[in-house]
């Protein structure tokens, strides 16, 4: 099961093949359909130039969290839980 919560973009009550991501209140994350080329396209707000893309709408989300993990990985010595800074 996804850690992100998706929605279903939409404008004027028409649904559009966009989905938004969110982890709490905070946009993660939106895949979306590109039929020109038929793939799901997926991007971040988080960093501009991280993006990619899926054969499937699924595929695509996968990605996403896949990259969203290792992304916030690099956040982790910030982040611990015990409060004592990273030692040098």
């Amino acid at each position: 099961m996804s850690r992100i919560r998706w929605q279903q973009d939409q404008v004027a009550g028409v649904p559009l093949n966009r989905h938004v991501g969110f982890v709490g209140p905070i946009e993660v994350g939106s895949v979306a359909y590109d039929g020109s080329n038929r793939f799901w396209i997926w991007s971040t707000p988080l960093q501009e130039d991280a993006w990619g893309y899926g054969p499937t709408e699924q595929a695509a989300k996968t990605a996403l969290e896949l990259w969203l993990v290792s992304w916030l990985e690099n956040f982790s010595s910030f982040i611990r839980a015990d409060g004592d800074p990273p030692s040098a």
